[in-house]
């Protein structure tokens, strides 16, 4: 479904079918998107006066905050990008700096793009891939040639040669050749490994060894011994290669991403507060607020595709706020995320829904990968609900990790089960409440143990 056909409404109905509650933060990621789309539409000399509404997530770890992000990019088709905010230190430090951010996205972007384009050239490349196969199994013996009336004795041969060319054709376009083995040729990807010195990693540079150094290192091609149908899929993704308008496919990309592209920014709370010009390793949170700041308001970043500008990609900031509080931040940042919501903590019935309703659900998965062993495994709805009251109490007992619990909870259960599949050979296995209780029982009761398992 494109963008424009997706009203806020229909958004909150996707992000339903892998996100259980949270409806208020489903509604204002919503509203974000559809702005998005209604930016477009503005006129041109308005257009780039509005700005995204950036919004910060604030909730415990396990309620939804990734997934509601992943699912919305999802959606948009968007170039989207999760990165964690701790991994990053200010500019002088080592480590990477904020920028490197919107370079990855970049790249996200152009491949994405560069996807499309290959769908759209499919056709054309799969035509000229079938050419040069057919070239490999039957040598062409002449560069030109003539019409059939002006042919003489000596063009019997090349006559000869296009009949049979048009047999192995057939043959190959039914797939009868499809076992047989060809030499074909693939670029080598030998490259002389150099050692740089740059105040910015490699990653940084946005450098292409190759093409500075193209006219004194010709691409190497080696031989390689394939099947047919294995050239005819290397050979396509090479000719798709040549048919593409690279400098297109840019343009497109930095367009994607300067309009429609999404950070996800986790941990943001791991930079909030406790510098205040103190010593130690957190010396430099501060800092990465700061070299944040220009990017999330709007600045140019350079990138090996050309500058791409910041102003309207949507950020949506996370966090936990345990420790620190929103208010932590630096006020200037603090003003770029105007949107601040919280998400509720998971009850049992919520646990209940998450391990039964969303598409992906831990239960469906379960099903999924046993049936791979022609095992049919039931759940009950008094297993469901137990499994559900063990999260909710480990989580209130231990640290709440909110839907992850559900992780280690089912592992525990079905661990003896997963183990002993393949030699006891099961047909049906019914989980009921009286087998989760006793699974977990021992686990459940001694603190310490659950502390450490689940």
């Amino acid at each position: 479904m494109k963008i424009e056909e997706l009203t806020p409404h229909q958004i909150v109905k996707e992000l339903d079918k892998y996100i259980i509650g949270q409806d208020r933060a489903k509604k204002m990621v919503a509203i974000a998107l559809r702005n998005r789309w209604r930016r477009q539409q503005v006129e041109d000399d308005l257009r780039d006066e509005i700005m995204p509404n950036n919004i910060i997530l604030i909730g415990p770890t396990g309620v939804g905050k990734t997934e509601i992000s992943r699912r919305l990019a999802k959606l948009a088709q968007a170039p989207f990008i999760k990165v964690e905010a701790s991994k990053f230190t200010e500019v002088g430090y080592v480590g990477r700096d904020v920028e490197s951010i919107i370079r990855d996205l970049v790249e996200i972007s152009v491949q994405m793009a560069r996807e499309e384009k290959t769908q759209s050239v499919k056709n054309k490349a799969y035509e000229l891939a079938i050419e040069r196969v057919l070239d490999i199994l039957l040598p062409p013996i002449s560069k030109k040639t003539k019409p059939v009336g002006e042919m003489n004795e000596s063009d019997e041969l090349e006559l000869r040669h296009q009949r049979t060319r048009e047999k192995l054709r057939a043959q190959l376009l039914k797939g009868a050749l499809d076992k047989r083995q060809i030499d074909i040729d693939v670029p080598s990807d030998n490259m002389p490994m150099m050692q740089i010195f740059s105040p910015l990693g490699i990653e940084e540079m946005g450098l292409n060894i190759q093409e500075i150094f193209g006219g004194m290192m010709p691409k190497k091609v080696k031989k390689r011994k394939t099947t047919v149908a294995e050239a005819i899929r290397i050979i396509t993704q090479q000719e798709a290669q040549k048919l593409i308008d690279m400098e297109e496919v840019v343009r497109i990309a930095i367009r994607q991403v300067e309009n429609s592209g999404i950070v996800f920014l986790d941990e943001i709370d791991k930079i909030a507060g406790g510098s205040s010009g103190k010593h130690g390793p957190d010396v430099s949170r501060e800092g990465v607020q700061r070299d944040l700041l220009p990017v999330v308001e709007g600045t140019s970043v350079i990138t090996k595709y050309g500058m791409v500008k910041t102003d309207h990609i949507l950020f949506v900031a996370s966090g936990a706020f345990t420790v620190s509080k929103p208010s932590d931040l630096i006020p200037e940042l603090q003003g770029r995320f105007p949107i601040r919501v919280e998400l509720n903590s998971l009850s049992e019935d919520d646990f209940v829904r998450i391990l039964t309703e969303p598409k992906n659900a831990l239960i469906i998965q379960y099903k999924a990968l046993l049936k791979t062993e022609n095992v049919e495994i039931k759940f009950t709805g008094s297993a469901i609900r137990e499994v559900a009251s063990i999260a909710t109490m480990v989580n209130s007992r231990t640290e709440n990790i909110g839907a992850r619990r559900l992780h280690t909870i089912m592992t525990t259960l079905l661990e003896e089960i997963l183990f002993d599949i393949p030699e006891k050979k099961y047909d049906k296995i019914s989980i009921d409440r009286n087998k989760v209780k006793s699974t977990l029982k021992s686990i459940v009761e001694d603190e310490d143990l659950s502390r450490y398992i689940l």
